[in-house]
């Protein structure tokens, strides 16, 4: 009683302004513990993020959005739909005022801030903080596979707030006038779609929409002028967005470009995120206990649940069954229909006498906790320490990444996983013809090595396409014609891991000289050093 009192009180309204709030202690643990030590290096455990900095770069210096390829040799002038260029632009301008560590620091503020978002969207429709915050660890441990610096995290955020507005717009539409705000939705698409491929999966959300809209009119006749309403109002919405999609620099065809490289079914059986989660692991197990939640939410949800929410939860399931990469998303977009549904079971329970007293009594209590709390955190809405942290970041990143004399950032691209030491001996040598390496190693080498160098292979799949896949893994595993494969590609230099396969046999193959070797990468050259 003493604590509900006290924010009447004008002399300790300011402790309310100074305490930090459950949306800070959660930003302020996801940013930190994302960038800073050596947790900031698991961003950095995919090599995409290099070839987006150096394209970046290369917007800045010519003002002008790549048409063709400007990094291999084997692709060198065909065209190429750079689809992520707008994150390309902005992520090279934080890489060059503060470096690599601003990269993983501005990928970590991203993160932490879709998941403060989610909490936020969570409370505001009706969830208890502990529930939603036990969901969004769920979904923490789902999405860690993900944790990378890509443009995709910022899809993550954009998808958070394409739904909220969506969502909103349709529970509106049952009850009064329908939700102006859906009318965000074809300006956030222009943005998107020049941020990430991930923009597919607003329009996706927005068919989910459409036909529980269409089935709620033929379902439901006494409700058929309220829903045609908004059948009228969503189509001229998803027509908009259509059109604003179209504002990207390759027009159309883009989407065409996106369609053919998903619809490619040897890279997707091949590509490792675009498959289906393996539930051995830590990630995919939080994502199934997500979904044992879920039935056991609608299993016990007092009210029955609508329709489009049912089809959201199947689509969300669906999505993260089909590809690991999907894990995150589609445990967001679950979490935030699930939370209120739980919460709301959870206060019937507390108030049902059909229930054992045990029961009824512990979720009494739970329900009195999470209301206590979240009064509480409707009344911490400084958020001071939220953006002290945020500034203190950025300046640490601007100095080295330390705050006076201790480190507190420090990015780089681990030597274990990448053949930093070899492309250090390439730039050292002054080795300018192209490097036949893995597709994964791709990203690093033309961060550290581009413009002297060029690579023969990189991890832009759509762009490749799958019959030079097929010629490229032929050479990795050293199948029956690699050795052609290499000549195709004009291939002189090749760096591959120390004990693969293909680094086995070139060791034993006339004419290839092993040029360096370490704990994670060897280098070799076609023909005598000499001749160099």
């Amino acid at each position: 009683m003493q604590a509900d009192r006290a924010p009447t009180t004008p002399k300790h309204r300011w402790l309310y302004f100074l305490l930090p709030s459950a949306l800070d202690v959660l930003f302020i643990t996801l940013l930190f513990g994302l960038s800073c030590g050596a947790l900031g290096r698991l961003l950095l455990r995919d090599a995409d993020i290099g070839w987006h900095i150096r394209n970046g770069q290369q917007i800045l210096h010519t003002h002008a959005i790549p048409r063709t390829d400007l990094f291999s040799s084997t692709m060198a002038g065909k065209p190429w739909y750079a689809w992520e260029w707008l994150y390309d632009l902005l992520i090279a301008i934080v890489h060059q005022v503060f470096g690599l560590n601003g990269v993983v620091f501005y990928t970590a503020a991203i993160i932490a801030v879709t998941f403060v978002v989610s909490l936020h969207v969570g409370l505001r429709r009706g969830a208890s903080l502990p529930i939603t915050l036990f969901l969004l660890i769920l979904s923490l441990g789902a999405s860690a596979v993900h944790f990378l610096a890509r443009p995709h995290v910022v899809s993550w955020l954009l998808t958070l707030i394409w739904f909220d507005l969506l969502d909103s717009a349709a529970a509106d539409s049952s009850i009064s006038k329908p939700d102006k705000q859906v009318y965000w939705l074809p300006a956030i698409m222009a943005v998107w779609v020049n941020l990430h491929g991930g923009f597919v999966l607003g329009f996706a959300l927005l068919v989910v929409y459409l036909a529980a809209g269409a089935i709620e009119y033929l379902v439901h006749p006494e409700r058929r002028t309220e829903r045609k309403t908004w059948l009228r109002q969503l189509g001229g919405v998803a027509g908009l967005s259509l059109l604003a999609s179209l504002l990207n620099p390759y027009g159309y065809q883009l989407h065409l470009h996106v369609y053919h490289y998903l619809s490619d079914r040897y890279l997707m059986d091949r590509i490792s995120e675009f498959l289906s989660p393996d539930f051995h692991s830590a990630a995919q197990q939080c994502f199934a206990v997500l979904l044992f939640v879920t039935m056991v939410a609608m299993a016990t949800a007092r009210r029955r649940p609508s329709i489009v929410h049912v089809l959201v939860i199947l689509f969300a399931a669906y999505s993260g069954l089909y590809a690991t990469r999907n894990l995150p998303t589609s445990s967001l977009l679950i979490t935030l229909i699930i939370a209120p549904v739980l919460t709301e079971s959870v206060a019937a329970t507390a108030n049902s006498e059909s229930v054992s007293g045990w029961l009824r009594g512990f979720c009494s209590h739970f329900h009195a906790f999470g209301e206590r709390v979240g009064n509480l955190e409707v009344r911490l809405q400084g958020h001071l320490w939220l953006i002290l942290v945020f500034v203190l970041g950025f300046w640490a990143c601007a100095h080295g990444g330390r705050i006076g004399s201790t480190q507190f950032i420090n990015a780089y691209f681990d030597g274990k996983r990448f053949p930093v030491e070899a492309a250090e001996v390439i730039a050292q040598r002054g080795i300018h013809e192209p490097v036949f390496s893995l597709d994964y190693w791709g990203g690093y080498l033309i961060y550290r090595l581009y413009p002297q160098t060029k690579v023969v292979v990189d991890d832009r799949h759509d762009f490749y396409g799958d019959e030079f896949f097929k010629d490229y893994l032929r050479a990795v595993l050293v199948l029956p014609g690699w050795d052609n494969v290499l000549d195709k590609f004009h291939a002189d230099w090749v760096l591959v891991p120390v004990e693969s396969p293909l680094a086995n046999i070139l060791r034993l193959t006339p004419g290839w000289e092993s040029v360096h070797e370490d704990q994670t990468a060897a280098l070799f050259h076609r023909g005598s050093l000499s001749d160099q």
